[in-house]
């Protein structure tokens, strides 16, 4: 007679089955190129290897690694969100208008900008919810839409020299041996926290799984997919202006012309992060290695010297193709594994 204590699986087990799930394949490949591509630095490049190299990892791509979480709700429901990188530009913009020409506290206008973005992308939301509209037109249309109302506002940057709001984009928090965090990406780190919990620990994330698996199950199911469509591009909506904050720190100005072309790299970085465009499969701990991946190849051709920086958009692009070719042969195996 076998006991309950030797019936229960051991932790070899457990992660020998996780490794046989072909759905956590896309992560464990994702997490193992970091690896690999973080070794070769370290033992290529004299200085590669040192806790503030890896810290500005996370420094130099806050605002990447918020939009790109709430980007992964996008995709995970089987949507996509082109208006990203136009929601931070307005947000900068705007940002920067209430503070330098209206003398608006820095509190004031990110609390209005952070509900602007929300409702931006709820509008969104309620579109595509509502009308059945494909959210690829819906979100190219708030691309121009947002991108056009940067320029109502100026045609020309906009710099920002609020001492609070220059305090706050200096501020850092010290760690050990003088390597430090600055406040985005504080910000970016307590997002993708709260992203895993969404996703994994409430019956939003449940829901939205559940849609992008197939939405005709889970309205069968009783799932509340209306509203959780509409409240997905909400938060995407959110972390985009969240996102126009940090980089506003960054750059400490507002400009029509921020964050141009964001949108392919926060959905280069969601996909090589192991997140499937067909929905219903990925992780935000995937995302999250994904944008370090995109920084580690910015960070090695910076190191080389001897590279141009198009180099990147080559190796990005590359680690696409291959991702999506691995995507196709995940479904097909999962679809074998489900008869």
């Amino acid at each position: 007679m076998v006991s309950s204590a030797s019936a229960e699986p051991t932790l070899l087990q457990r992660a020998l089955a996780t490794v046989s799930n072909a759905a956590h394949w896309p992560l464990i490949l994702t997490v193992a190129l970091f690896g690999l591509m973080a070794g070769y630095g370290s033992v290529a490049y004299e200085g590669f290897f040192s806790a503030q190299v890896f810290l500005n990892l996370l420094i130099d791509n806050a605002f990447l690694l918020i939009v790109a979480v709430g980007m992964t709700f996008v995709i995970l429901s089987g949507g996509i969100d082109l208006s990203v990188g136009s929601v931070i530009a307005l947000t900068t913009m705007v940002l920067a208008t209430l503070m330098e020409r209206h003398g608006w506290p820095p509190a004031g206008a990110m609390a209005l900008v952070l509900i602007m973005g929300t409702l931006f992308g709820l509008m969104q939301g309620w579109l595509i919810q509502r009308f059945r509209l494909q959210p690829f037109i819906v979100t190219l249309a708030g691309m121009f839409l947002a991108r056009g109302l940067c320029y109502l506002i100026s045609i020309d940057s906009i710099s920002i020299g609020h001492e609070g709001f220059s305090q706050l984009a200096q501020w850092r928090l010290e760690l050990w041996e003088g390597a430090s965090l600055s406040i985005g990406a504080c910000l970016a780190l307590t997002v993708v926290v709260i992203g895993l919990w969404l996703a994994h620990g409430t019956s939003f994330g449940r829901t939205v799984y559940a849609i992008g698996g197939h939405e005709a199950s889970a309205l069968l199911m009783g799932l509340p997919v209306a509203r959780t469509t509409v409240l997905i591009y909400a938060l995407s909506g959110l972390c985009s202006s969240l996102a126009g904050i940090v980089f506003a720190f960054y750059m400490l100005s507002g400009y029509g012309l921020h964050a141009m072309g964001l949108e392919l790299d926060t959905i280069a970085a969601v996909v090589i992060g192991g997140t499937l465009l067909t929905g219903g499969v990925g992780h935000v701990a995937g995302t999250l290695f994904g944008v370090l991946i995109l920084g580690v190849i910015q960070t090695l051709i910076s190191f080389d010297g001897t590279l141009s920086s198009w180099w990147t958009r080559i190796v990005i692009g590359g680690l696409l193709f291959i991702f999506c070719l691995l995507q196709r042969v995940f479904e097909t195996s999962s679809r074998r594994a489900g008869r």
